[in-house]
């Protein structure tokens, strides 16, 4: 009796811990996507001057891109990626990832060039409660060919990491395929590890799942004062 009431106390106490956790990640979040524009601190990473690029870095909501932008955004995520999906057991399903590239929370930076206008690059992100942490969840990197390794990609995720850091979120998340040794070799060059979340291979079958969940922590994350429970 004694040691099944020990562990009784024990679970109450964990759940209790992580109703706490939950709760104080999910304030962090919710005043994070109350920033009207999260870009705005950091002024100097609003353009990109470097290996014959001159452009500009703009912070939208997906309900504040105009339609010539929503449709850009749509043909270069199904240029880059289509073929990676359908190289994957999750396959390509054109109308679930539209809805999820356009949801209410969806953000977006865009990089321009500051002569034309013409857009070249985006990353569509979140801030979100992940396992009971609030992280920036970047669900997206696209470049058009012209200004891929021109460092372009590595200056978008930096500005990603300052606002992510910025709100107070744990960490920045993001999921890559296991086929794409380009991006994991990019994504590992700026420090980016397999995060504790990212699922475990069956034993036996190295190729269980076709992707990676990778993240970076924040060194500086602070957890705010949890509410205690009546």
């Amino acid at each position: 009796m004694g040691k099944s009431n020990v562990s009784n106390k024990e679970k109450r106490q964990a759940m209790k811990a992580e109703r706490l956790a939950v709760a104080a990640a999910q304030k962090l979040v919710s005043e994070a996507q109350k920033v009207e524009n999260p870009l705005l601190p950091f002024t100097a990473f609003t353009k990109f001057n470097k290996n014959g690029l001159d452009l500009v870095i703009e912070y939208k909501k997906s309900s504040n891109l105009d339609a010539e932008t929503k449709s850009w955004v749509w043909e270069l995520e199904t240029k880059n990626m289509k073929q990676a999906y359908e190289d994957c057991d999750i396959g390509w399903n054109p109308k679930d990832k539209q809805e999820e590239m356009m949801d209410d929370r969806a953000c977006y930076l865009v990089a321009r060039h500051g002569s034309s206008g013409d857009t070249v690059a985006f990353s569509h992100f979140r801030f979100d409660v992940d396992f009971a942490e609030p992280v920036l969840y970047c669900y997206e990197l696209q470049l058009e060919k012209e200004v891929q390794r021109k460092g372009l990609g590595k200056f978008m995720m930096q500005v990603l990491e300052l606002i992510a850091f910025k709100n107070n979120m744990s960490k920045v998340v993001l999921t890559t395929f296991k086929h794409n040794p380009d991006g994991l070799n990019f994504f590992y060059s700026l420090n980016y590890s397999v995060d504790d979340t990212s699922p475990e291979d069956v034993e036996g079958k190295s190729d269980s799942f076709c992707y990676f969940i990778l993240s970076k922590k924040n060194p500086r994350h602070k957890v705010t004062e949890q509410t205690k429970e009546p």
